[in-house]
């Protein structure tokens, strides 16, 4: 590329492991252009980053397109293998950090995180090409070959965790089933200062026996293909089912009222797991399509079920794997299919397929 030739990026230069480095913002039109990703046929030792997951690219490009006034990504950081210069803004201490990042039109850029980012924003651009004007942060190191640029994702990832599934739910504003979840948690009495809105699982000696996530989770199922008004009909009749649940359980209101612990109840009983609040969700959303006006009375069998834990006859091989509580798509079939066969309601074949599986799987341990 013959000299002169440039990209100019405004930029505030920084120092980090006594290296400098460079922040810059990069209108979103040239991503495509000047991060390119072309390593997917090279073996992992050669590459600089994980390999491009496409199935996640029309999820994350729809994300953008669907909330164009409050869509938010973090910055991408590359590593350019070029020399750079920077020309400052003064000479003060202040103004010698803002300054001019130029990098050669030559200049080789790896992304060090952001590919998918990257590749997201260039798919919605597409659809919707006005968002092109519109930028994204960018990082900017100085490469030094191949091994520091793995070593850069490596320490890049290395404290990424994902939030727990709660804290998601808690706080996220768009899911329509995220805000019908903290809608019944706030109404529905038998929820009352049980719930935990932040992690995903309880230890041992938490005082709460429910997690926001679970109770996300199993609401959704309850009301799915429903036809119901949104948000206010839908909390009500959601809040109204699990009342009714609580009613047929008092292991539950004990432990609002101080008389057991939650520790012992979920170690005792399996009433108040993810699995069985699913199967909840499952048989309540048969009883509101089939019985809209007397469900509340055939849940009433609920009460004579045998919730404990020790119970291996109903529940290993269902809730139950080894002693263990699953959390398997399996296991709530399996004991959505129980609680249905106590409450004298029909299965569907799904469920029907599933006890036959069950069932062989006895007689061949037998």
């Amino acid at each position: 590329m013959a000299a002169g030739f440039e990209y100019a990026f405004p930029a505030i230069r920084g120092i980090q492991a006594n290296r400098e480095f460079y922040v810059s913002m990069c209108p979103l039109r040239l991503l495509p252009k000047l991060f390119l990703f072309n390593e997917d046929e090279m073996i992992p030792e050669l590459r600089a980053q994980r390999q491009l997951n496409k199935a996640r690219l029309p999820e994350m490009a729809r994300y953008v397109l669907e909330n164009p006034s409050n869509y938010v990504f973090s910055a991408i950081t590359a590593s350019v293998d070029a020399d750079v210069t920077f020309e400052t803004f003064g000479t003060d201490a202040e103004t010698r950090r803002i300054g001019v990042l130029h990098i050669p039109m030559s200049a080789r850029f790896v992304l060090n995180d952001g590919q998918h980012r990257r590749a997201a924003i260039e798919l919605a651009m597409r659809e919707n090409p006005s968002i092109g004007d519109e930028s994204i942060a960018v990082v900017f190191f100085l490469d030094q070959g191949l091994a520091r640029c793995q070593q850069m994702f490596a320490d890049l990832n290395r404290y990424a965790i994902r939030p727990a599934r709660s804290l998601g739910v808690l706080y996220d504003h768009r899911d329509d089933r995220a805000l019908l979840a903290k809608m019944v948690v706030a109404r529905a009495p038998v929820f009352r200062d049980v719930v935990e809105m932040e992690r995903t699982t309880l230890a041992p000696r938490s005082r709460r026996l429910f997690t926001l996530s679970a109770i996300y989770s199993a609401t959704g199922a309850l009301l799915a293909h429903l036809d119901l008004e949104q948000g206010e009909e839908r909390a009500q009749i959601a809040a109204s089912y699990w009342d009714a649940i609580g009613a047929q359980i008092p292991q539950w209101g004990m432990v609002q009222a101080g008389k057991l612990s939650a520790g012992e109840v979920r170690e005792d009983y399996l009433h108040s797991h993810g699995v069985v609040l699913q199967a909840f969700g499952r048989v309540g959303n048969v009883l509101l399509q089939t019985q809209p006006k007397n469900w509340m009375k055939t849940l009433a069998g609920l009460g004579s079920i045998d919730w404990r834990r020790g119970n291996s006859a109903l529940w290993e091989g269902r809730a139950l794997i080894n002693g263990r509580v699953s959390k398997a798509q399996q296991s709530v079939i399996l004991t959505t299919s129980a609680i249905k066969n106590h409450l004298g309601l029909d299965l569907t074949p799904e469920e029907l397929s599933a006890e036959n599986t069950l069932q062989r799987g006895e007689l061949d341990n037998g």
